[in-house]
């Protein structure tokens, strides 16, 4: 007879980890004790030696679906106690406070057939959850995950789901948002006056998007605004009251065979479709006019399914396919608290249906897309937020704050890197003061006091000036780090790669060291330096950001660049005259060394974009017609002062030539892509030779192009080079953070004050 304490750390609680705990040792045969701590579990335990030994091995290998054990130390103590049964003790909290928090995830099939199950007392009880579902990181406050920590505290559980809550076999044992309609959170409708509704609310929500109208549904983490996506009338309705020209909308489908009507669906496809996780998943349209409303331009729409209970409630009311939009206003964060949800979507929604339970952290719906058979994130959010990026290296405590565009942050503790939920554009203090919250909140949910701050070099970032305060308020350590150079500690991060890499790092616009905007580059480092070795003639932007939404200035500033004057056939806008003259005195006028912006002028020279509703609209655009072609356009490569650069003027020519020729924009668009990939392979190749360096990362939001990173990839591989891609974060501003840590971690090419 032995006995040894475990301790255990991950994501083991509000999972059903101890109630999994409790029959193993019944199987067992083991006596002893488990709590929950604010580091993990804790548990001692008696028993025959091989017992304890199966005991541990079945621990890691069949726990619950949604936890994950990161750690456990076993030791082995005196036998002072002999205990006769097994017991779930009180939680308790340790001086160093630290354990794993689970994600938001969808409503398990248990609880989805209790939900239509009419012999049930929850049918059809909108907040049905169980240990294996249901809202976490939106409702925790603090840990260890007790209820009194969660937005549940004020709902005090009626005596049969205290039962369930205390009865180790019940799949509710411990489940903190555990209730029924007798003790937990209703749901109700309020009308655009602010009326409330005394009508059955699901039903009354069905009614309204059938009659043509718009709801602000309240969901897990934050609202959303919905419609009906086969009417089209609607859809252009919530567009114009939604100040959303342009940008596709997101799309909830009843199940995955009402989307196999619109989308080609691949086996990973479905399988994230139908992970508990329930992201949106771009697919690629069946037919081009396919909801032409919903996702303009766009051969792809992006799908989810339904993850709560709600959501299934509302599908059952004979509806198929709806918009389920984040509710915010434009720029704005999505909208969470329910008296301002009420006062700012009152211009939008034309109902509400509400609940009174509180969301203490708002977070979107993450964006994914398949390559290669895996995952691609394009946006990080509910469902993966807050579960850490591991990696191979315990760095300490540092808090990285991001960009500014697609913005998050993140804070290391050990080897784990925890990145925040999507925060947004930081355009205004409301999104502004969501992000100070929440690394507020992160800080104190890990208890991470970090000893350096990593910030992006651009000095008007709000991030930037954020780190500024916050380093100076507590007194340690602050790093500035090369926008693009973070983008390169990124990728490798994200495949734990710790050698010198090249970094082929496109994206829309970065501040670089010489205090120009960079965009096209082509590093070779490692998280200590960089080199930066490959770029692309710099592209004049008349009228600064301006031109990034009227990208015809920049169509302008191209075609000025190599003829000197803006031919008489490309003149689309009248102010073309003040823009040459702008060009020629270089008044205003910024220059960028950005692929993005290249992409930019390329969609106005072809007419198939001259002002983008959104960032980086034209490239989307050009991505979406091009038609494939093994044509590309001659390029030259100069070495400038020791950096290999892309001449892109002879490309500019030939694409003019195109124009007037009346070839196809699908051509010449992929004709431009398909020479990017050339050149790509080309510098890389070069640079190679110069260096040594076999591996490649492709990082920065222009590799979210699904015509480019394959081809890049396979070129660049046919070279002889190893190429990593994201996987694990996202390729564009959001994934930035990572890269932050681990640059500011190891020191060296970085200014710190």
């Amino acid at each position: 007879m032995k006995t040894i304490r475990l301790d255990i750390n991950g994501i083991v609680q509000g999972v059903g980890f101890r109630p999994f705990i409790h029959k193993l040792v019944n199987d067992y045969n083991i006596k002893g004790w488990i709590k929950n701590t604010s580091s993990g579990v804790l548990m001692e335990i008696q028993g025959q030696d091989k017992s304890l030994i199966n005991f541990i091995q079945d621990l890691i290998f069949k726990n619950p679906k949604l936890s994950v054990i990161e750690k456990i130390k076993v030791e082995e103590i005196e036998n002072t106690t002999i205990y006769r049964d097994f017991k779930i003790i009180k939680s308790s909290e340790n001086k160093e406070k630290f354990t794993l928090i689970s994600p938001d995830v969808c409503i398990c099939d248990d609880c989805l057939r209790e939900l239509f199950d009419k012999r049930n007392r929850r049918y059809r009880y909108p907040f049905i959850n169980c240990t294996n579902c249901g809202p976490r990181f939106t409702i925790i406050k603090d840990i260890p995950y007790d209820r009194d920590k969660t937005t549940m505290k004020n709902f005090k559980m009626c005596e049969k789901c205290e039962g369930e809550y205390r009865e180790i076999n019940d799949r509710r044992y411990h489940a903190q948002p555990n209730c029924c309609f007798d003790c937990g959170p209703e749901i109700y409708f309020i009308d655009k006056e602010g009326n409330k509704i005394e009508k059955d609310p699901i039903k009354e929500t069905a009614n309204y998007i059938r009659e043509g109208k718009i709801v602000a549904i309240k969901g897990i983490g934050g609202f959303h605004l919905c419609c009906d996506a086969l009417n089209g009338e609607t859809v252009n309705e919530l567009r114009k009251r939604k100040h959303r020209d342009e940008k596709p909308f997101a799309l909830m489908a009843k199940n995955i065979e009402s989307i196999k009507k619109w989308c080609f669906i691949n086996e990973a496809e479905e399988k994230m479709l139908t992970s508990y996780k329930r992201p949106i998943v771009l697919l690629r349209k069946k037919y081009d006019k396919t909801f032409e409303y919903i996702s303009m331009d766009n051969r792809y729409l992006g799908f989810m399914l339904p993850y709560t209970p709600v959501h299934y409630l509302i599908f059952e009311e004979d509806l198929d396919v709806l918009v389920m939009t984040s509710a915010n206003l434009s720029d704005f964060p999505i909208e969470y608290k329910n008296e301002e949800a009420l006062e700012r979507l009152s211009s939008i929604a034309d109902g509400f249906l509400m609940n009174d339970r509180d969301i203490y952290v708002r977070c979107d719906d993450s964006v994914v897309r398949e390559f290669n058979g895996k995952e691609y994130p394009l946006r990080r959010s509910r469902g993966y937020v807050p579960f850490p990026i591991k990696i191979n290296e315990d760095i300490g405590k540092i808090l990285a704050c991001g960009a500014e565009q697609k913005s998050s942050f993140a804070l290391s503790r050990n080897n784990y890197i925890f990145l925040s939920q999507h925060i947004g554009d930081m355009k205004n203090i409301e999104t502004f003061d969501f992000y100070m919250h929440q690394i507020n909140h992160f800080q104190n949910l890990f208890n991470v006091k970090p000893v350096k701050i990593a910030c992006d070099f651009h000095p008007d970032y709000m991030s930037t000036q954020y780190a500024i305060k916050k380093s100076k308020e507590d007194g340690v350590l602050l790093c500035f780090v090369q926008h693009h150079h973070a983008h390169m500690a990124s990728c490798m991060a994200d495949n734990n790669l710790k050698k010198d890499v090249i970094g082929v790092i496109w994206d829309g616009t970065g501040y670089g060291i010489d205090g120009t905007i960079w965009g096209g580059e082509f590093l070779a480092g490692n998280y200590s330096g960089f080199k930066r070795l490959g770029s692309i003639k710099p592209i004049p932007l008349p009228g600064g950001d301006r031109a990034v939404k009227d990208i015809y200035r920049i169509g302008y500033s191209v075609l000025y660049e190599t003829y000197n004057k803006i031919p008489e056939d490309f003149r689309f806008y009248e102010d073309y005259l003040a823009i040459e003259k702008m060009l020629n005195k270089k008044i205003n006028t910024p220059y960028a060394s950005s692929i993005g912006r290249l992409f930019d002028a390329i969609a106005s020279i072809t007419n198939v974009k001259q002002k983008a509703s959104y960032e980086g609209q034209g490239a989307v655009v050009l991505e979406n017609i091009s038609q494939k072609t093994e044509e590309y356009y001659e390029f030259e490569i100069k070495d400038i002062n020791d950096i290999l650069k892309f001449d892109w003027t002879y490309v500019i020519e030939q694409v003019v030539y195109d124009v007037r020729k009346n070839i196809s924009p699908s051509i010449i668009s992929a004709k431009f892509m398909n020479t990017l990939i050339y050149v790509s392979s080309m510098i890389v190749e070069r640079i190679g030779k110069m260096t040594g360096i076999k591996d490649v990362v492709l990082s920065g939001g222009v590799f979210q192009n699904m015509y480019l990173l394959p081809q890049v990839k396979r070129n660049i591989e046919l070279k002889g080079f190893n190429v990593y891609c994201h996987s694990r974060v996202s390729a564009n501003d959001e994934g930035i953070a990572l890269g932050q840590c681990l640059i500011a971690y190891h020191g060296g090419d970085i200014k710190c004050v």
